[in-house]
Order: structure tokens, then C-alpha cells, then sequence
């Protein structure tokens, strides 16, 4: 009996010449729509499927191939008398091959469709002709990919397609699906859907992008999946230079974009993180025209804002100058020829922006593994995922930066201490817990994070602080600059609550005159009291943010 094929193409690429070779090779060809017009016109021989069904498209193309004809030519096992007598006695005729992509709601999701608009590039008769060919893979050829087209075509060349090439070929078609299905899913629950917040079944939709040369160590594999519709920051960036990112560059790269943009992302003029609490408490963020955060080993070792990019990374530099060698460094701004100059004098991972300078981009492209990354959207993310064995965890991305801003001592803060403790609760939320940080004129000179207890990130912070300040002077970069007047940070911010007092006496004892913490701790008397006793100004801002 002859070959029979049904091919329904989106994406053409490389369909003429594999239909070309089936039907060279004695093939019946099947066919739909714009399908079956391109390969008219390419001079290959096709039957539209409405005259294998003896009914004709409708409902404007939404029925085509829903049909027995179609279905029980595919799901027929040849090896099953009882099936193959069925398709006799129906006058159906077996169809061994299916070469079927989807309509691309992947591309259409992100196109700023109306619903109405975006429902119609949900394809049906595909997804069904797929999974239906897919059970029946012993029987049939069902291809997705362009990719696989040669490999199929040898088989088909020798007479012999292997049994697991055919179940491999199955099991790309329910990968895909099931990506398809989550990412229609993922639209339509967050698309005015009064439903769950969270609903009974997770719906993912990832597409590989890469296989990564290793994973956290040398002897672990990895690969990147990216989400098939687009969204996200990573997703939008473009790699201008350098080597390829490893696993470690890119879960770096994206905490320090994520850290950066906490302070607004001035291309898409996005409202820095929390800015609404802080206009509900009559707040200023302090917003600056950059922002510039420099991570190691996925947490912050410096932060800094200021009114230009250079003195923005001038002062992150400052913060930590042993910690960054090696590291990564994401500026919300422009990178310009003198900022350029100053991150090209120095062993860099990645450098990541919104855009750079031509000037810029020459002096950096000089470090030919440096990766330069332009970063095109802000963070998108509004539910983090954690995988654990057995299962996913799955919550809202923590983007409060506060619920109240309540003055619990005598002394309270005020002029540039406010502007440090707001900018000093942006960057603990992105630092590993138990976590402090240390701010002096907008700038993170003092991080500790990671600990098992608070005085362990509490003394990390403050004698990293007197560090960064102690240095600042000595370097001639920095001369005149904020940072490096010499005297002590007056700001602590903490991302909870202290259990004792001791956080409140080791930062006395450090110079420290205004503390900012959640609050909450059955033995806060004991922190305020310390506070009262000692001269310091302490605020309870009621929001938590472990980070583990």
C-alpha cells in the first residue's frame, strides 16, 4: 500500500525539500491551508485533507483535520487485525507520517494581542494530530522539528526508521505539547481570572536555550531553559562580547540585575521596588540616576547609588575592592567611555546594562572574555521557584519593601539617614539570611549574609564597614567623593528581627546612629531599650525579608 503523509506547517523551514523527498520517493502527500499552497507552489503534489474527510474547512480554519478519517488512520495499529479490519470496512486509509508545528502562541503571548486576538493562534488540530500519532509512534513518523528532518530521511532512505528514534520522536511531541498547553494555561489564569491564586496543577512552559559547558562544579552537566513565551529579563539580553556564560554567570548575572533594577530601570521608566509604600508614608526613595551593584558567589558585595554611573561604580568598588575582582557588575544606566575605562582596569566576569557607549563598548570589547551583556527589559518575575526533590515551591516574588515606617526609640532618623535606611532595605532583601547591611551615603560599604545567627552578619557587616571606610581615602579615585570623608556609616538595616540587643550594642559600638529593622520580636523591649540607652534612632518597618 502507498505511503501516506499529512504535513501542516507554521514554520516552513526546510519543509519543501523533506516533502519533496517523500513524494520523490512514492509518498502520498496530505495537506491544509497555507501548507499545502506553499508546496503547490514549490511544484509538489499534495492532497488537501477536506478531500480525504469529504468535508470542508470551517468555522474560519478552526475544523480541518478533526475528523475519524484523519484520527483513525493514525491511531490504527497495524499489527491489530481488529483495527486494520475497522479501517476497511470504514474506507480509511492508514497515514504513517505526521510533520505538524503549532500555531506560535509562544511569540503571540508577548505581542501585546487583545484575549479576543490572542485565543485565535491557540492551535487545536495540531496538538491532537501530534498526540494521536505520538501513541501510535511504532506505526507512525511524527515529526515537530525541522532538526530532525535529515535523520528521518536517512531512516526513511534505508527503509528502516528505528524503533527508538520513533519513541524519541514521541516523547519531543508531549514535551512540546505539555510546554504549549502550560503556557496557554499560565495566560489565560493570570488574564483577568477571578480563579486561584495558586492553581491545582503548576503550569510550566521552558525551552531549552542551551546545554552549558558545566553546571555549579566541573563534573556536573546543565543546560539554560528559558520561558517559551519570552518573558523575562534574561531572556532579553544580548551577549555583546566575551565567553559563554556559565551556570554560575548567569544565576549571578540574574540576582544582580534583579538588585539593580530594585531601584528603578530608567528605560522603561519602571517605578523602583516598593516606591508606592514609601509615597503611602510620605517617603522619598532618593531616587538617583544610577544605580550600580557588583555580586559575587550569587549575593551582593557592593551597592552603591549616585547621580552618574562613574561615581555609582566608584562607590560600589569601594565597598568591597577584594570581593569584586571576579565578580559581576549591573548598572541601570548607560555605560560611558570613563566608567568603562575604570571596570576594563579590573578582572571582570560580566558587565551588564541597558546599553553602552560606543566608546565604552570598544574599551571593554579589548577584554575579549569579558562578557558585556545588554539588559533590554526589567525583571518580570512575579512568582519565585525553588526546586526541591520531589516537587516545586512556588511564591510571590518579595517586591514589599515595607508596611509601615514606625519610629519605636526617642531619637529618630532624618536628612540623609532616611535616604540610607530606604536604600539599605532594598539591598538586605537580596542578600542571604540571616543578613545586615551597612549603608553610608547610599552605598553598601558594610554586607554580611549567609549566617546562622544575626551578631555573626551583624559583625561582618560593621568590621566589613570599617574596612571599606578606612580604605576609601587611600584610593585616588575616590578622593573628595561622599564615601570617603572618613567618618563612620551612620545606618544599619537588618532583613529581621533581633532576638537580643546584641546587634543594637555591637553597632554602638561601631558609630552606627540609626538602625532599620521588620520588628516583631516577643523581646523588641530589649532592642529599644539598648537604643534609648545608647542614642540610637531605630525604625520597625512590619516586612521581613529572609532570603534563603
Amino acid at each position: 500500500m502507498k505511503k501516506r503523509a499529512l504535513i501542516s506547517v507554521f514554520n516552513k523551514e526546510g519543509i519543501s525539500g523533506f516533502a519533496s523527498f517523500l513524494a520523490g520517493s512514492g509518498w502520498e502527500l496530505l495537506s491544509t491551508g497555507g501548507t499545502a499552497r506553499h508546496l503547490k507552489e514549490e511544484g509538489i503534489g499534495v492532497r488537501d485533507v477536506s478531500e480525504i474527510t469529504g468535508f470542508p474547512e470551517c468555522l474560519d480554519g478552526r475544523v480541518k483535520t478533526l475528523h475519524p478519517a484523519i484520527h483513525a488512520g493514525l491511531l490504527a495499529r497495524r499489527d491489530e487485525k481488529s483495527h486494520v479490519d475497522t479501517l476497511a470496512s470504514l474506507g480509511f486509509t492508514p497515514i504513517d507520517l505526521v510533520c505538524v508545528n503549532l500555531y506560535p502562541f509562544f511569540e503571540k503571548v508577548q505581542a501585546g494581542l487583545s484575549l479576543e486576538e490572542t485565543v485565535e493562534f491557540i492551535d487545536i488540530g495540531g496538538p491532537t494530530m501530534l498526540r494521536s500519532a505520538a501513541k501510535n509512534y511504532r506505526d507512525v513518523i511524527v515529526l515537530t522539528d525541522p532538526a530532525d528532518y535529515d535523520e528521518a530521511r536517512a531512516g526513511l532512505t534505508t527503509g528502516e526508521v528505528p524503533l527508538v528514534f520513533r519513541k524519541y520522536l514521541a516523547g519531543k511531541v508531549f514535551d512540546l505539547t505539555s510546554a504549549y498547553d502550560a503556557a496557554i494555561a499560565r495566560y489565560l489564569l493570570e488574564t483577568d481570572a477571578p480563579g486561584e491564586k495558586y492553581p491545582p496543577f503548576w503550569p510550566l512552559s521552558l525551552k531549552r536555550d542551551r546545554e552549558l559547558r558545566y553546571g555549579e562544579n566541573a563534573h556536573q552537566s546543565a543546560a539554560l531553559y528559558l520561558n517559551a513565551d519570552k518573558a523575562g529579563a534574561l531572556a532579553g539580553m544580548e551577549q555583546l562580547n566575551g565567553k559563554e556564560l556559565g551556570y554560575n554567570n548567569i544565576r549571578d548575572l540574574d540576582l544582580a540585575w534583579k538588585t539593580a533594577c530594585a531601584f528603578g530601570f530608567p528605560p522603561e521608566n519602571k517605578l523602583p521596588l516598593g516606591e508606592t509604600d514609601l509615597a503611602g508614608l510620605g517617603l522619598s526613595g532618593g531616587s538617583s540616576a544610577a544605580c550600580c551593584v557588583a555580586v559575587k558567589h550569587n549575593t551582593p558585595c557592593g551597592a552603591a547609588q549616585a547621580s552618574s554611573i562613574e561615581e555609582a561604580y566608584e562607590k560600589a568598588y569601594i565597598c568591597d575592592p577584594v570581593s569584586i575582582y571576579g565578580g559581576i557588575v549591573a548598572s541601570t544606566t548607560v555605560v560611558n567611555a570613563e566608567t568603562a575605562a575604570k571596570l576594563a582596569g579590573l578582572f571582570l566576569e560580566i558587565v551588564a546594562a541597558p546599553d553602552f557607549d560606543a566608546d565604552a563598548l570598544e574599551i571593554l570589547k579589548k577584554k575579549k572574555n569579558l562578557r558585556i551583556m545588554k539588559a533590554r527589559f526589567a525583571p518580570r518575575d512575579t512568582r519565585e521557584c525553588i526546586a526541591v526533590d520531589g516537587g516545586l515551591l512556588v511564591q510571590d516574588a518579595d517586591k514589599k519593601l515595607l508596611e509601615k515606617w514606625e519610629v519605636v526609640t526617642r531619637a529618630a532618623p532624618g536628612g540623609a539617614d532616611i535616604q540610607d535606611m530606604i536604600f539599605g532595605m532594598r539591598i538586605v532583601s537580596y542578600v542571604k539570611s540571616n543578613a545586615i547591611v551597612v549603608v553610608k551615603d547610599r552605598a553598601a560599604v558594610g554586607i554580611g549574609g549567609g549566617q546562622t545567627n544575626r551578631i555573626w552578619a551583624a559583625e561582618q557587616a560593621l568590621s566589613r564597614a570599617a574596612i571599606a571606610v578606612k580604605a576609601a581615602p587611600e584610593n585616588p579615585a575616590l578622593r573628595g567623593k561622599p564615601i570617603a570623608d572618613g567618618a563612620n556609616p551612620r545606618v544599619l538595616a537588618s532583613d529581621a528581627f533581633f532576638p537580643f540587643s546584641d546587634v543594637v550594642e555591637a553597632a554602638a559600638a561601631a558609630g552606627i546612629k540609626t538602625i532599620i529593622q521588620p520588628g516583631g520580636s516577643i523581646r523588641d523591649k530589649d532592642s529599644i531599650e539598648a537604643c534609648n540607652a545608647l542614642g540610637i534612632a531605630m525604625v520597625f518597618t512590619g516586612t521581613r525579608h529572609f532570603k534563603h
